[in-house]
């Protein structure tokens, strides 16, 4: 994948030695521009090079920032976990008392209402999403910023205020960010806990004189949450990945916008490192999903084993 992403920026239009390069400056000063990036050599060249230069972790020097990508990449990468990890929770909290709700009151008003709010909100894009909301919430009623982390003033506020301001710009963002998600666990949940109900052993319970609430606990709720954990994997992957268009629209130092910026700027190493590092957090995330799927079902443990 990473090979394909240097292939596609090589062929792309742009050179970002350019943007480096005036009309007052001679073309012997460009060509040593060029050469400075590396990017005289063929190619072929400079493929080979980035191939060794990633086995030894070495990514290059970004050409926006003059600093070795890894060290670009950290200043960021912080900010897209903590504030994907947030959205994560709230997407699973939420979406898991929803189903809940959903499966006490099924097929009455509120089973219904939820299912099809949640149909719309994965219907909707996220950046329609955020543009509403800070269109509402920010223009409209003035209760929220609609950029960025911090106020102006925010280093002469004391450490509460200070966190509270934060708080207060991550309100919006983390909403566009968990809308779609919630919708996505509450559909998986639901179904998977209205399959679950519907099987023949639950009837065998509720014939032994186990009330509802002790079936939903400790029979119904396991077997529901078992096949969401790989869709859950897929997201967390997807968000430490870069919430890109969340970022975007609010104006967040996360590696969703440090990645759009690398592309719009043809800052080819910053580009492979980011997509690098994306790469690598979603197969962690999957991984990790995988493990903790065979840690509660212990046949696939089994089957693996024979």
């Amino acid at each position: 994948m990473v090979c394909f992403i240097f292939i596609l920026l090589r062929i792309s239009p742009g050179d970002p030695s350019l943007k480096f390069v005036s009309p007052e400056l001679s073309p012997a000063l460009a060509q040593k521009i060029k050469e400075s990036f590396g990017l005289d050599k063929p190619i072929f060249t400079q493929f080979v090079q980035f191939i060794s230069n990633i086995f030894s972790g070495n990514f290059g020097v970004s050409y926006d920032f003059r600093k070795p990508v890894v060290q670009v990449i950290k200043n960021y990468l912080l900010f897209t976990v903590t504030f994907s990890l947030i959205s994560f929770i709230i997407q699973l909290t939420v979406s898991y008392f929803l189903a809940l709700l959903s499966i006490k009151k099924m097929n009455g008003f509120i089973d219904r209402l939820l299912g099809r709010t949640s149909l719309v909100l994965y219907a909707i894009p996220s950046f329609v999403i955020g543009v509403f909301l800070i269109l509402i919430f920010s223009e409209k009623l003035k209760l929220l910023p609609a950029s960025g982390l911090m106020s102006a003033d925010a280093e002469s506020l004391s450490g509460g205020a200070k966190l509270a301001d934060y708080v207060l710009h991550l309100i919006l963002p983390v909403i566009t960010l968990s809308l779609g998600g919630i919708a996505v666990f509450y559909k998986y949940l639901r179904d998977n806990l209205d399959d679950v109900f519907n099987k023949p052993f639950v009837l065998n319970l509720y014939a032994y004189g186990l009330s509802k609430k002790e079936i939903t606990k400790k029979h119904v709720i396991p077997g529901a949450v078992s096949p969401l954990i790989s869709i859950a994997g897929v997201e967390l992957g997807v968000l430490f990945s870069g919430a890109l268009i969340t970022e975007v629209i609010f104006g967040l130092p996360g590696m969703g916008r440090l990645t759009v910026n690398a592309i719009l700027s043809c800052d080819y190493p910053l580009v492979i490192g980011c997509t690098f590092i994306s790469g690598i957090l979603i197969i962690i995330s999957n991984f990790l999903a995988d493990l903790l799927k065979a840690k509660l079902d212990k046949r696939l443990v089994s089957g693996i084993l024979n």
